[in-house]
């Protein structure tokens, strides 16, 4: 029995995020520049087995790391669950690693320093929730916005 709820939150990025924000920041971190924690996030399609890319921002609270959807259950979140795992990319370095689904009562404090963090860059995706909301508020949103946890591959 899966411990996480059954959503169908997603956000479509605009034209501008997909040719430019995307492009841009993906561009940079493949060159080695990390912008605010960003990474280029690679895993293995569902489907096809074909690796796909899409940039991410990497989030570490307490020593553990994280990666958030804000934009929901998106082709990469379901792609996360059927590889367990992928690749992160900053430039020449590849990072191997496996991932574990967050329950959604374990999420708040992860996506109160999600928020935190990029709030002004993804606020907008988690309808008027922010970093000073309650714990209710963002447990209420928490089945909208996957979050793995992420451990390096050994």
């Amino acid at each position: 029995m899966s411990t996480h709820a059954v959503s169908a939150h997603v956000r479509k990025p605009g034209w501008f995020t997909v040719q430019v924000l995307n492009r841009s920041v993906a561009w940079l971190t493949r060159r080695g520049v990390s912008v605010w924690g960003s990474r280029v996030l690679a895993v293995r399609g569902r489907k096809s087995g074909e690796w796909r890319t899409t940039p991410v921002n990497l989030l570490t609270v307490d020593g553990r790391r994280y990666l958030v959807a804000p934009r929901g259950h998106v082709q990469w979140t379901h792609n996360m669950r059927a590889a367990g795992g992928g690749e992160l990319h900053l430039g020449k370095h590849v990072e191997e690693f496996t991932a574990t689904e967050v329950p959604d009562d374990d999420k708040p404090a992860i996506l109160r320093a999600y928020l935190k963090r990029w709030k002004a860059e993804v606020g907008i995706f988690f309808d008027g929730v922010g970093p000073d909301s309650p714990d209710t508020e963002l447990r209420r949103i928490a089945p909208d916005h996957p979050v793995f946890r992420i451990t390096a591959a050994n």
